[in-house]
């Protein structure tokens, strides 16, 4: 059966610099038999001039527009949709002012509130009326969305926080809310047209490939055409906006696109309090809508259940990790240095690179011969500030030596980067530590934990996010932020060859049992059949008036997933200019493969 899929993504797939867009792409080429059209959101200009990845056969069309910008549509709208819009956003900053946003559990009751119905309707009122008019740019920007907003704060009964909101966080909100409500102008929702206007209305299954703007436009196509949403989260994106929100981030989160107000405006009260509402409505109405919901690790899962979630439609789908690259190291026998501690990843405050190093100051204690190899380049001003601090500490606890195991001037500790002369490959990275240690203090799903397995290493690592889960008995496992758990958890492997050779190749046989692409390929293939089993026949065909012709189309038309045969749809209508002009491009099936970049 032939299944046709529009694949969402916001900053990913198939954009050379996409977030997600290695496992999409493993995840289209590893289901030929399928068509896929892919949606996509760019996040940044420079996402844009990167271009696409090489695309395969089975990838018919990409249509893609910018969340990073958005000129005026040029739409004037008429008393009538200037009178419907003022109610629909009316009612949706009413429903965001109600309620704890700072408390998920309130999304996750049997039912739903009368909040989340009340944010539901003016939701699709806002979508229904840019789907009529052809888009609500200028009104999401103009001064009476930021008087409704206003009203909304004001009223009886509103938050506290959005009670004292001032002039300046009004337009912070209004300004985020704008930048995420831009998919709702765009013109993929169509289910008719000339073969280069259909749009998400003539898929069969909507796979968001992540939460939050990329589930937007699913939503859209289960609202206007009742086409089946599922939604994959390896990250949940709500989690991902309460921890970037205190810090004064960016809501949508680190390596989301990149939000029209400032930082320093994000850091007020009343924006977090009103932000917060917005994103856990958005994720609950998501949830609720969506047909099926794959997170990635239980830890995703307790998140998504927690912010209102349906327990009977979450699946866990492990992400499926290329195993070829570590054939390698992991068939080989041990040839490692018995004395070498390694950690890889990305150099940022979250991976506690200092509670590692005071650890292995206590190491040094007990095995002098120890050296540990820091490998991992840091990205952003953060992550260089933050790689510079910890070369100044490993100076401090372990000052150049005149006697012992090492020469003068060589310290035990070093930072290098993939493409060094010790460590040519990721796979070599990691075969040249006898433990590989991971001290994060957050993570979601180390795929850093798993490379290490399918090398067969021991680990070392610090119990958060889904590591417990994906260990699973075959490394050790200590508290974060505890330097010296760290360090005896190391010293007892580094002393017992035998427990770490038992250790690295139970691990190896957990993650190719697990986590790689074949199983992540499988799941999927079955989850789009029994998606499109359970969904209502949605074809239909046209005569030259525009009537349908409800019986002209055969049953077998169903097992196709393609319109076939006569019956040329009508012209779909244009959508706004910002979305269709040269930030936004459309790729038949010839110019996205030749087009790709």
């Amino acid at each position: 059966m032939r299944v046709r899929i529009g694949l969402l993504t916001e900053g990913g797939y198939p954009y050379v610099s996409g977030d997600a867009g290695l496992w999409c792409d493993r995840l289209v080429r590893g289901l030929e038999q399928h068509q896929f059209e892919v949606y996509a959101l760019s996040r940044t200009a420079a996402q844009e001039d990167g271009g696409w990845v090489a695309l395969p056969p089975q990838v018919s069309r990409v249509r893609t527009a910018p969340l990073w910008t958005a000129q005026d549509d040029g739409v004037v709208h008429g008393r009538r949709a200037r009178r419907r819009f003022a109610e629909s956003y009316g009612e949706l900053v009413a429903a965001l002012c109600e309620g704890d946003p700072s408390d998920p559990t309130a999304l996750s009751q049997a039912g739903p509130t009368a909040q989340a119905d009340r944010f539901a309707t003016a939701f699709y009122g806002l979508a229904e009326l840019a789907r009529d008019e052809g888009g609500l740019v200028g009104a999401l920007r103009s001064e009476g969305a930021v008087r409704a907003l206003e009203r909304a704060c004001r009223a009886p009964g509103a938050l506290r926080p959005a009670r004292e909101a001032r002039v300046p966080d009004l337009l912070a909100v209004a300004a985020h809310l704008e930048s995420a409500l831009r998919p709702l102008s765009l013109d993929w929702y169509d289910d008719q047209g000339d073969e280069g206007g259909r749009g998400l209305g003539a898929v069969d299954v909507c796979h968001a490939a992540s939460g939050g703007a990329a589930a937007l436009p699913g939503l859209l196509a289960r609202h206007f055409f009742d086409v089946p949403l599922l939604v994959t989260e390896y990250g949940v994106r709500l989690r991902t906006h309460y921890l970037s929100s205190g810090r004064g981030a960016s809501p949508a989160g680190p390596g989301s696109a990149p939000s029209a107000v400032p930082a320093p405006a994000l850091s007020a009260p009343a924006v977090r309090a009103l932000l917060a509402a917005f994103h856990g409505r958005l994720a609950a109405e998501v949830y609720r809508q969506a047909a099926c919901v794959t997170p990635g690790n239980a830890h995703a899962r307790r998140w998504q259940e927690r912010c209102g979630a349906d327990r009977a439609k979450l699946r866990t789908v492990y992400p499926g990790m290329e195993t070829s690259r570590f054939a390698h190291v992991g068939d080989s026998p041990d040839t490692a240095d018995p004395h070498t501690l390694v950690w890889i990843g990305r150099v940022e405050p979250a991976k506690d690179l200092v509670s590692l190093l005071h650890a292995f100051a206590e190491i040094r204690k007990e095995e002098p011969r120890t050296r540990l190899r820091i490998i991992g380049a840091a990205s952003g001003e953060e992550g260089r500030a933050y790689l510079g601090h910890c070369r100044m500490l490993a100076a401090q606890l372990f000052p150049d030596e005149a006697d012992g195991p090492h020469a003068v001037g060589d310290n035990p500790v070093s930072f290098e980067e993939i493409g060094g002369p010790e460590s040519a490959t990721l796979a070599e990275a990691y075969a040249a530590g006898a433990v590989v240690v991971l001290s994060s203090v957050v993570e979601g799903f180390p795929v850093g934990l798993v490379e290490a397995m399918l090398c067969g290493r021991a680990t070392v690592s610090t119990d958060v996010g889904a590591v417990v889960e994906v260990i699973g008995g075959t490394g050790l496992v200590v508290p974060p932020r505890n330097p010296r758990a760290l360090a005896e958890a190391c010293v007892a492997l580094l002393h017992d060859p035998e427990r770490r050779a038992r250790l690295g190749a139970a691990a190896r046989a957990r993650a190719l049992e697990l986590f790689t692409v074949e199983q992540n390929v499988t799941a999927f293939h079955g989850i789009y059949l029994e998606l499109v089993s359970q969904a209502p026949t949605r074809r239909f065909l046209f005569d030259d008036d525009g009537e349908p012709r409800p019986f002209a189309v055969p049953p077998e038309e169903c097992l196709s997933g393609l319109r076939t045969g006569p019956g040329a749809p009508v012209t779909a209508r244009p959508g706004p200019a910002w979305a269709t002009g040269p930030q936004a491009r459309d790729a038949s099936p010839v110019a996205a493969t030749e087009g790709a970049r």
